[in-house]
């Protein structure tokens, strides 16, 4: 039988291998700080965090810190109180968890806050207010960002959950960054079409995800960002640079050392479609129904995990353009191979892929975690070492991080990023590897390079302070027709000049109960790289912030 729609057949399908089990997965964002702490634990070989694709579910977190709970004789004081702060947050995994309804800012039974909380046998419905309140000051600079949104989440029965996520957004004052272009940053989607020296600019953020789940997998469809590898600022492969975009995902573990990944994304290429564009009959906000180039992303991935603490991954993917092709519905195809059939192998024809390499380890030099990154844009193995010929358009990083560095709970790391010329581009604008025309990897792009060196302490639970020193180095972005012709290809900050700029930075956050958090910052920058000049960026600046709920 011949599926008029494919991606209700792949749905099917896996629902069928889930009748048996009982799994909720409810994603947890990735800047909640549990993940930092169930990372450096990890580190210290005490648990086996698998955290390369972000974000992770509760109930995987929750199951960790049960683990280290009943591990106590490993942890100190200190740790001991906060895996005891953390599993509260996450009570609903909890066996004497009972019915209940909870509304303005009622308490559980592990006094857990919510503006609503109900529970009733198998179905869960929590609510929180998302706000957020900072002001950045610096000489010619003052920032006021304002936040006021709605989070929930819950689960229906014992495979079925959901969550979403609102905030409108408003940042207004002297040196608003109208663009966040060149900085690590989540770009934004204006709802107003503001000069770049406005004073004030208003956006928002919005999330949400319905999820099936099994004993050893689960299938989403949602919106938000899928973040994949390591990276202190920045990641090569997927990051948070881009605003989040439409998506179906699919986690399967068939082996406790072998994890499948699968993403099909449909991402905002920002090019109107004039061929699509039509006059839709009156001259109100002009002529003509604009219509985008429709683009999409397809990526899959291999995830090995030999021994406690080790993981190796490969994996491909591939940005197409114009309409969707069914072949990219199909998680285990050789996205390669397929587009060589598709295309009829022409270029002008075919789709832009990458193929991708990460590896981790941790513990296996004790309390150090060691990693690596490499993304391959474009390679010609037979002329990889012939300079004259050679098409290297690859980025990599490699970072390493030890905790427990001659006093309990401080970490030191260093790493460096380096992305030739040409990484991330395409001779076709719409297949390019960006969404909203913010890059999906690593926000310093092509032809650059940083390095970053940090420490990070906890003086005491729930309080997390930062020093950090990232040097950034930037040469021009070559043309189209050098990328794909020029022999020898440009060398890598061998065009044009060289921009560089130095940030260092003190912060402290802290959780004074679940979900509010206090934010304290400093920042001294010297230097300013293009395109970034509309940010205003002054050489001293000072955040104070609260946020309450993500």
């Amino acid at each position: 039988m011949k599926h008029k729609y494919p991606v209700l057949s792949i749905l099917l399908i896996l629902l069928a291998f889930g009748l048996k089990s009982n799994a909720q997965v409810v994603f947890e964002n990735p800047n909640h700080p549990v993940y930092q702490f169930l990372a450096r634990q990890a580190q210290k070989g005490n648990i086996n965090f698998d955290d390369l694709i972000q974000p992770v579910s509760r109930k995987e977190i929750s199951t960790l810190l049960h683990y280290l709970q009943d591990s106590v004789t490993t942890l100190s004081v200190k740790e001991q109180k906060e895996v005891t702060f953390y599993l509260n947050e996450y009570s609903e995994f909890n066996s004497d968890y009972r019915d209940s309804t909870h509304y303005i800012w009622g308490k559980d039974q592990y006094n857990n806050r919510a503006l609503l909380n109900v529970k009733k046998d198998d179905f869960i419905l929590r609510a929180d207010p998302a706000l957020t309140d900072e002001y950045t000051a610096g000489k010619n600079k003052g920032v006021y960002k304002q936040a006021t949104g709605l989070a929930f989440w819950g689960q229906a029965g014992k495979h079925w959950s959901f969550q979403a996520y609102f905030q409108d957004i408003n940042e207004s004052g002297k040196g608003v960054d109208s663009l966040k272009r060149f900085s690590p940053e989540t770009g934004i989607q204006r709802t107003a079409n503001l000069d770049n020296k406005s004073t004030a600019v208003n956006y928002s953020d919005v999330r949400g995800n319905i999820t099936y789940a099994w004993n050893n997998g689960s299938i989403s469809i949602g919106k938000d960002q899928i973040l994949y590898g390591y990276g202190q600022e920045g990641r090569l492969i997927l990051s948070d640079k881009a605003p989040s975009y439409p998506y179906l995902r699919l986690d399967y573990s068939p082996l406790k050392w072998l994890h499948f990944n699968y993403i099909f994304a449909s991402l905002q290429s920002g090019i109107i479609d004039s061929a699509r564009t039509y006059n839709k009959g009156n001259s109100l906000f002009s002529n003509n129904r604009e219509i985008y180039v429709s683009k999409y992303m397809a990526s899959h991935s291999l995830n090995f995990l030999p021994t406690k603490g080790l993981e190796l991954s490969i994996g491909e993917s591939m940005i197409s353009s114009d309409q969707l092709d069914p072949g990219y519905l199909i998680p285990v195809l050789f996205y390669k191979a397929y587009d060589q059939y598709a295309s009829r192998y022409k270029i002008t024809t075919g789709s832009n892929g990458q193929v991708f390499f990460q590896v981790s380890s941790r513990n296996h030099i004790p309390k150090t975690h060691l990693y690596a990154t490499l993304f391959i844009d474009e390679i010609r193995l037979e002329t990889a070492f012939n300079p004259a010929k050679s098409r290297n358009q690859l980025g990599f990083n490699i970072g390493v991080s030890r905790t427990d560095l001659f006093i309990p709970y401080l970490t030191a790391g260093v790493e460096y990023t380096r992305i030739n010329p040409f990484v991330y581009n395409n001779l076709i604008p719409a297949q390019t590897y960006t969404s909203q025309t913010y890059l999906l990897g690593d926000w310093i792009g092509q032809n650059a390079d940083k390095v970053i060196g940090w420490l990070s302490y906890n003086p005491f639970p729930r309080l997390i302070t930062t020093a950090q020193l990232v040097y950034v180095r930037k040469g021009m972005e070559g043309s189209v027709y050098d990328q794909y012709f020029a022999e020898p290809q440009p060398k890598f900050l061998q065009q044009g000049p060289v921009q560089s700029q130095t940030q260092i930075s003190l912060e402290a956050k802290y959780e004074l109960i679940h979900r509010l958090y206090l934010r304290m910052a400093y920042q001294h920058q010297k230097g300013v790289i293009e395109p970034d000049v509309q940010t205003s960026a002054v050489p001293n600046q000072v955040s104070l912030g609260v946020n309450y709920g993500f």
